[in-house]
C-alpha cells in the first residue's frame, strides 16, 4: 500500500499542489489551493480506495428538507463526487471515492477539478445554506 500512497503523493505534486499536511502512518495528505476553492482537501489512501473529502460548511440549527432536496439536485450537476452529510447531518462535505489500484493522474485531476467547478457554480447557494 505504501507504493500507492507514494504514487498519489507524486500525482498531487505533478498537478502543482503542495502537500500542506501529511499523516504517513494513515496514508493521508491534505492539500490547499484557495484560488480553486480547495481548502484542506483530505486525500486518504485506504486499502484499495482513495477517498477525497473536503468540509464545505457547518449548518446552523435545523436544516429543512428543502435544503437537503436542493443539495441532491446540485449533486446531479456535479461531474464527479457528491456533496454529502456527516452522520449527524450538520456538516456538508464534498466526497469522492476512486479505485486506487488503477488510479491515474487524469482521474485524480478530474476529481479535484470537479470539486473546484462544483464550488464555483454553487458557492453562493451553498453558503446560503449555512445561514
Amino acid at each position: 500500500m505504501a507504493d500507492n500512497f507514494e504514487r498519489v503523493k507524486s500525482f498531487i505534486l505533478d498537478l502543482g499542489f503542495s502537500i500542506d499536511d501529511e499523516i504517513p502512518e494513515d496514508e493521508i495528505v491534505v492539500i490547499n489551493d484557495e484560488d480553486r476553492g480547495i481548502h484542506e482537501l483530505v486525500i486518504d489512501c485506504e486499502e484499495d480506495l482513495v477517498v477525497l473529502e473536503q468540509l464545505i460548511l457547518k449548518f446552523q440549527g435545523e436544516v429543512s428538507a428543502t435544503v437537503y432536496r436542493r443539495i441532491l439536485q446540485i449533486n446531479r450537476t456535479l461531474v464527479f463526487g457528491a456533496f454529502v452529510l456527516n452522520e449527524e447531518g450538520d456538516i456538508l462535505l464534498y466526497r469522492n471515492t476512486l479505485a486506487l489500484d488503477n488510479l491515474d493522474l487524469n482521474e485524480l485531476e478530474a476529481t479535484i477539478n470537479a470539486l473546484s467547478l462544483g464550488l464555483a457554480e454553487n458557492s453562493n447557494e451553498l453558503l446560503g445554506f449555512a445561514a
